[in-house]
């Protein structure tokens, strides 16, 4: 089973990203032409929201950690003590075409805690589980977007090996030849993987953006998706706490310290040029953003 907690207290050996602009352009290529438009038009982050859009959260597990600040801020600027995670990933269906964002912890843990130094893991329901809910099964997704390769946002990947996937290339690049490489099924000849280097535009006409904001990984995305009442900002692992921004926490995994401060102050004017709700994923406040399960916000 792949190491649990790669995403909590280490980070991978990546390989070096360039810090995002404060509006990275799309540059990106599908190495097979499934997963992703044939043409990708110029992002537009303020473009109006078109067709029918929805978001589902689904419950990817939770982190208990006993000493917040130690792990989560690199100079210690939370207060001392536990802090609840939760671990959020997302179903957003735009034009009856579904993207899920993050897979979460391993299926493994159903039923189960693992205790690593300090830090309780564990899975109540699987991903495939929540999708049977919803009158889905994995094979109903027509593509997984993920936020970072760190072991809770990519655990229950294996579920969905013959999808189109997109993944941040310095995350894709990073992993190869790893023992723990999430990403080998996509690895031969004509898998359907769109390798992202800049923000992209999922389904091609400006509703669903995968914003490019690295720090915490060199590959790192948080993602855009416009709604009808309005945009939501799903943060990835931008920042793990509300009050992260505002205190500069930056936790002591993070692969770049710069980037990380670059990328939530990003998120930030994104948010308020957009309108957007932002969403953290790891917030258990921020659970009640969305409708409860299984409600779509729309």
């Amino acid at each position: 089973m792949r190491t649990l907690v790669v995403g909590l207290l280490a980070a991978a050996s990546f390989a070096t990203s360039a810090c995002g602009s404060s509006e990275p352009q799309a540059r990106n290529e599908a190495v097979t032409n499934a997963g992703a438009p044939a043409e990708q038009r110029p992002v537009d982050l303020l473009a109006p929201a078109t067709g029918t859009t929805s978001i589902v959260r689904i419950d990817c597990g939770s982190v208990d950690v006993a000493n917040f600040t130690k792990t989560f801020s690199d100079r210690k600027v939370y207060p001392q003590g536990h802090k609840h995670l939760t671990n959020s990933c997302y179903l957003i269906t735009h034009n009856g075409k579904r993207l899920l964002w993050d897979t979460g912890l391993s299926a493994a843990l159903k039923g189960k805690k693992q205790d690593f130094e300090g830090m309780v893991l564990s899975v109540d329901k699987t991903v495939p589980e929540q999708l049977a809910v919803l009158g889905l099964k994995p094979d109903d997704v027509n593509l997984v977007g993920i936020s970072h390769n760190h072991a809770d946002h990519v655990g229950q990947l294996p579920e969905f090996v013959n999808k189109p996937l997109l993944v941040g290339k310095p995350d894709f690049d990073g992993a190869a030849g790893k023992e723990d490489d999430p990403f080998v099924a996509w690895r031969a000849p004509g898998r359907p993987i769109t390798p992202l280097t800049g923000d992209y535009d999922v389904f091609g006409d400006n509703n669903v953006i995968a914003l490019f904001l690295p720090g915490h990984t060199p590959g790192h995305y948080g993602l855009l998706v416009k709604l009808k009442s309005g945009p939501v900002l799903i943060s990835g692992d931008t920042v793990h706490a509300r009050e992260a921004s505002r205190l500069k926490a930056v936790p002591v995994f993070n692969t770049d310290r710069n980037q990380s401060l670059q990328s939530m102050e990003r998120m930030e004017k994104i948010a308020k040029d957009t309108g957007a709700k932002v969403v953290i994923q790891h917030d258990d406040r921020d659970i009640a953003l969305l409708p409860p399960f299984p409600k779509a916000a729309e």
